[in-house]
């Protein structure tokens, strides 16, 4: 993602069937409490197929608590229900640690609820699914890879919002065996680059900065304030140079795959694929090739077989996008528009992490926003920064 150098719409009997249906062809979901890990400290735990439905039962559980706190009438209401996970003892179950910090979760989702509402944005209903991967065991700890697909439905606040936003989202979940033959959840870790722009996830998301800060004698764009109203900027959509339309239509198509016409950069050490994503929106709205040497800023090129570092990188996009008088800088994000770019640096460190397009635009002028790594379309922007307050924001107009 850095430089290249780098209310519930399911019911719990759905999220079993989803869960069985993860595991070989009819096994059986046993009870929660017939998973198990080991019966003495000398056995050597397994993790077998009703285990690992048990799992990601918990998983979905864990993550679907995280998107109900933000649902108008979900958790986090007075009324609310309890939540999923306190449906877990036994011989799979949260770690009292863990609970801990899910609490502490909920509770941060719960205010972005009421900070967003505040702001004129609620969700009416959500889904979310989650499915197993790879699961390693090293001794008395499994570390199982999901993948969370989530959908919200925007309730009509202002009446122009689009009809839903959604994206995908992939953790570890660390599983640690006991000496009864129990397993405890103690950990999970957002495994996209990006880690903590996806709709629900905390504030508190740990930041892992690996890329050292931005070159001071390459050109630096100006940080964009994040207050509304935002002075008028009016952006001509049609009848120039490039058909914004088109790189909205390219974005929202891929959002949640990846075009074989181009590598797939998500999860590759300190890169990530939202900046591809992002360059290969613009060239389908009509941004030409500047070809030349991959390690140079002021070229731009990319392709199945090569691309450029400015092609796939967050800063050395910004610096190609600068020099070659491509874009100009926003004075604020809310003026952009369709086609526009967004980036986030988390860390206020100078060099920027993320890279995202705007693909829709309301009545209102709220822009929302898609982009990869955590896959993600339509996300308002007022989501964006009520979850991200502290982050620095460069607007660019293309």
């Amino acid at each position: 993602m850095k430089s290249r150098n780098m209310g519930r719409t399911r019911s719990r009997a759905a999220i079993v069937v989803a869960a069985a249906a993860s595991v070989a062809a009819g096994a059986a979901l046993l009870p929660v409490a017939s998973a198990s890990a080991a019966t003495t400290r000398s056995a050597v735990p397994t993790v077998d197929q009703q285990t690992r439905a048990t799992f990601q039962r918990l998983a979905d559980a864990v993550l679907t608590d995280r998107t109900d706190a933000l649902v108008d009438g979900g958790q986090g209401d007075r009324d609310r229900k309890e939540p999923l996970t306190n449906g877990f003892s036994g011989a799979v179950r949260l770690s009292a640690a863990l609970a801990r910090s899910e609490g502490a979760a909920l509770s941060s989702l719960e205010t972005r609820k009421d900070r967003l509402a505040a702001l004129g944005e609620k969700y009416s209903k959500a889904d979310t699914a989650v499915t197993l991967g790879n699961t390693r065991l090293q001794g008395a700890t499994a570390k199982v890879e999901v993948t969370e697909t989530t959908t919200l439905t925007y309730e009509k606040v202002r009446g122009d919002e689009p009809a839903t936003t959604g994206f995908q989202a992939h953790h570890e979940l660390t599983f640690t065996a006991g000496a009864r033959g129990d397993w405890q959840l103690t950990g999970i870790r957002n495994t996209d680059v990006a880690a903590g722009v996806a709709v629900n996830q905390p504030s508190a998301a740990a930041r892992v900065a690996t890329v050292a800060a931005a070159d001071d004698t390459m050109p630096n764009a100006p940080r964009a304030a994040t207050t509304r109203p935002a002075p008028a900027n009016v952006k001509k959509l049609t009848g120039g140079a490039f058909d914004y339309k088109a790189m909205a239509t390219y974005a929202e198509k891929y959002w949640s795959t990846y075009n074989p016409d181009y590598p797939n950069f998500n999860g590759h050490g300190a890169g990530g694929d939202c900046t591809n994503f992002v360059s290969q929106s613009l060239k389908a709205g009509g941004w030409k090739h500047a070809p030349g040497y991959v390690y140079d800023y002021t070229k731009w090129f990319g392709n199945a077989e090569i691309q450029s570092d400015s092609f796939v990188g967050v800063n050395e996009w910004s610096w190609f996008a600068q020099n070659s008088k491509r874009t100009t800088s926003l004075a604020n994000v809310y003026q952009l528009d369709v086609g526009d770019v967004l980036q986030m640096d988390f860390e206020r460190d100078g060099s920027k992490d993320h890279t995202m397009i705007v693909t829709y635009r309301d009545a209102q002028g709220v822009p929302y926003l898609t982009y990869h790594s955590a896959n993600t379309y339509r996300r308002s922007l007022t989501s964006i920064i009520a979850s991200e307050p502290n982050a620095w924001y460069y607007a660019y107009r293309t």
